[in-house]
């Protein structure tokens, strides 16, 4: 499995470095599959009546396998139940419709050799400027494991130059734009990443294990603001798709849009809505700029948005992307669950 370390390497070597620096990293589901095999390993079983992100992954990932063509909601429901025991049952592997650690490695593994094993057809080197269907499966080998972020068109351009020398550079191979043999075994025998699911306890253990206490985030002082500004900056995003994963203007999530929007202003949040719920201050009066919580698809804190005034909040949601709503509405009203505001340094 990748470790914490290897997975801030990748993700540092996945894109164009300007494009690092200068936006959040984005994780869109249909990006960046070696990265979505971490979302996998490190949930529980998935089995029917669950609505989360790793659910989303399993989904795309039936999807790509041609198993599963309908909505990537994250909703375990009867469809994807029968998607992915008819999975199973052509892996050979036990069709219970639950996503245990034997089928989500399968999937992976598959998934994974559809992407790499037409490099071993490849049987000349390549230099930049070259064109062609070899070109376009390195591209898509590279794209695996999240080096290569662009058109998958046959062209040994820029890109996959880039994208080729930071792999070379991360696998401890020469440096040098020839794709070669040697590069090419390297590609395809790169780690992938295997789910290993926590074993159930029995309930003496569970009884002599001390308990640790859950780390809640605590309220974290900010600098003061511009609550104009913010206000502005967040309205520039209105129409901006929903993606799942994404943080940057080419797409948000619930979290993510939050996240980038205060950025604009220098204050840091986290990256959930739950953490930001934990670290923030209760109000009992909604002031522009404060934030407003809702309970939508599991219990407690899971969408929330920014108040704009005369009971209207912004916000990114999965139907219409950044929009500002009435919180008065039949939907929204009847899930608000509160308003917070961040503490301010005076």
């Amino acid at each position: 499995m990748l470790t914490n370390g290897s997975v801030q390497q990748l993700v540092k070597q996945s894109m164009a470095y300007g494009f690092v620096l200068s936006q959040p990293f984005s994780f869109y589901v249909d990006a960046y599959p070696m990265l979505q095999n971490e979302v996998l390993a490190e949930s529980s079983m998935l089995k029917y009546g669950l609505h989360n992100d790793a659910v989303r992954v399993m989904q795309y990932k039936l999807n790509q396998l041609s198993y599963y063509d309908k909505e990537i909601d994250g909703d375990y429901g009867v469809l994807t139940e029968y998607a992915l025991k008819k999975f199973q049952k052509d892996n050979n592997l036990k069709a219970t419709g639950q996503a245990d650690e034997k089928t989500m490695n399968t999937l992976i593994k598959i998934e994974r050799e559809k992407y790499l094993r037409p490099l071993r057809s490849i049987d000349q080197n390549y230099y930049p400027g070259d064109t062609g269907k070899d070109i376009e499966t390195i591209q898509k080998a590279l794209h695996y494991f999240g080096y290569y972020k662009d058109e998958l068109d046959g062209i040994y351009g820029p890109m996959t130059d880039q994208a080729l020398k930071a792999f070379q550079q991360d696998h401890g191979i020469e440096v040098q734009p020839e794709v070669n043999e040697k590069t090419i075994n390297a590609i395809y025998t790169a780690e992938p990443t295997e789910v290993t699911q926590p074993k159930e306890k029995s309930k003496e253990q569970e009884a002599t294990e001390p308990k640790e206490p859950k780390q809640v985030p605590k309220a974290v002082e900010q600098q003061a603001y511009s609550t104009a500004t913010l206000i502005s900056n967040a309205k520039q995003y209105v129409g901006t798709p929903y993606v799942w994963g994404g943080e940057s203007p080419g797409g948000f999530d619930c979290s993510g849009y939050i996240q980038y929007v205060f950025q604009t202003v220098n204050i840091q949040l986290p990256r959930t809505v739950s953490d930001i719920w934990n670290m923030t201050k209760p109000v009992n009066e909604l002031s522009i700029g404060d934030f407003v919580f809702y309970e939508t698809y599991k219990a407690g804190p899971s969408h929330m948005g920014i108040y704009v005034g005369n009971g209207q909040f912004i916000h990114a949601g999965e139907s219409r992307g950044v929009e500002i709503s009435n919180m008065n509405n039949s939907y929204w009203e009847p899930r608000y669950l509160g308003a917070k505001r961040l503490a301010i340094q005076k």
